[in-house]
């Protein structure tokens, strides 16, 4: 029987971490990705948690990540008065024979560059330059990719991975919704000489709540401090976001400054010193109808984007790409293997992007007409991070809840 081959399209964290499972699975790819470089978003970091460390598990790729990042052991509250309003273990750490699997913290470039590299070494074939503009089913079920600069390829299937502001998602879907802005401006930043006293201390995510703003951050094995401020504000253009020149990133540090300056908390001290800001707005995408047509499918952000304050969009992006990859490995045909992917995901996915949103409402209140829909009973954490994928067992047998 001949090989099924994939076209992934984006070759992000989603993208790389695709071509992987479906290498499991026994189905070749190629990734195809729009930049001619990747790692575009060097300066942001991320926290991947148990649940998204257990994903790369189940394909063997989890190793990778841990000798690039560190963990954290405990949270912090803290009010803008500086006062301490509790400390926690974090929900879903754990240690076995492998070490710490969650949560862990590292830069996304740091990320995508450890599953871009180990997915080489599995023998995925990874082309840059090649931003999909449109793509074709033929009546036998094969997908033919047209890129825009003039070239194509043919698979039989097509994996959308490319993101937020998917391609792949309006060929599925023309009238699929747009990203929704949230309302927030989320800044990310690097202090390498923070007062101890202002500091986190080792294995501790510090989160302070601002009175206009909201700061975590833990400290990184060399000392250095990674924050992030969740700020409220409009949709701002890729020149309004830019900290690339100093000016850019005085003014960027000094936005966040301002909105601390009146707390007593260490905000302040901790964002004054800071290099390698980034800012980035915040979207989010309530419900996307439609994930799959034909040969075609849409996982990760480009088919569910969560506003990043539960810190689970790479995490929900591995787990999508695995569960894919069972349904294609255990199911005869690809539009029934789409079906079956969307019913294992859908419920999951929509429950973590309700509940980032309801953590933005804390940093940027909307009105009650803005929270329409019936509310998830989704209170305590299990049922996020203690989701489990059983690789060796069949789709077919699931009762849905798990993958």
């Amino acid at each position: 029987m001949r090989q099924r081959h994939a076209l992934i399209v984006g070759g992000g964290i989603a993208g790389a971490m695709t071509a992987m499972s479906l290498h499991k699975a026994g189905i070749s790819s190629t990734v195809h990705e729009a930049y001619r470089t990747g790692a575009d978003d060097a300066g942001a970091f991320l926290v991947l948690f148990h649940n998204g460390l257990e994903a790369l598990r189940t394909v063997d790729a989890h190793r990778a990540v841990l000798d690039v990042s560190f963990p954290a052991e405990r949270v912090e509250m803290l009010a803008h008065t500086g006062d301490s309003v509790g400390v926690r273990p974090v929900a879903g750490g754990g240690a076995d024979d492998t070490g710490t699997l969650g949560p862990r913290t590292l830069r996304r470039a740091t990320l995508y560059r450890a599953l871009h590299d180990e997915a080489i070494r599995r023998g995925v074939t990874i082309e840059h330059g090649k931003r999909l503009v449109a793509a074709d089913t033929a009546p036998d079920g094969r997908v033919t990719a047209r890129f825009a600069d003039g070239t194509c390829a043919e698979g039989d299937l097509l994996v959308g991975a490319d993101g937020l502001h998917s391609v792949t998602r309006t060929l599925i879907d023309p009238g699929a919704p747009a990203p929704r802005h949230t309302g927030q401006i989320t800044v990310c930043g690097y202090s390498p000489e923070v007062p101890p006293e202002a500091a986190p201390p080792p294995g501790t995510y510090r989160m302070i709540q601002g009175r206009r703003a909201f700061l975590g951050c833990t400290a990184a094995p060399d000392g250095e401090v990674w924050w992030f401020a969740n700020t409220p504000g409009g949709e701002l253009g890729r020149e309004e976001l830019a900290t690339g020149t100093p000016a850019e990133l005085d003014r960027w540090r000094d936005h966040v400054l301002a909105l601390f300056s009146e707390d007593a908390s260490p905000a302040a001290e901790i964002v004054r010193g800071s290099r390698g800001i980034v800012a980035t707005n915040a979207y989010d995408m309530a419900r996307t109808p439609v994930w799959h047509r034909a040969s075609m499918v849409v996982l990760g952000d480009a088919a569910h984007a969560a506003a990043p304050n539960a810190a689970q969009g790479a995490s929900m992006a591995i787990e999508d790409s695995v569960v894919l990859a069972k349904c294609l490995r255990d199911l005869p045909g690809v539009p029934e293997a789409f079906t079956r992917f969307e019913s294992l995901r859908r419920n999951r996915v929509e429950a973590v992007v309700e509940r980032s949103a309801r953590l933005n409402d804390r940093v940027v209140p909307r009105p009650a007409e803005a929270r329409k829909g019936p509310r998830r009973d989704d209170s305590g954490s299990d049922w996020l991070l203690d989701y489990r994928i059983d690789w060796d067992a069949p789709v077919g047998d699931d009762a849905g809840a798990r993958a």
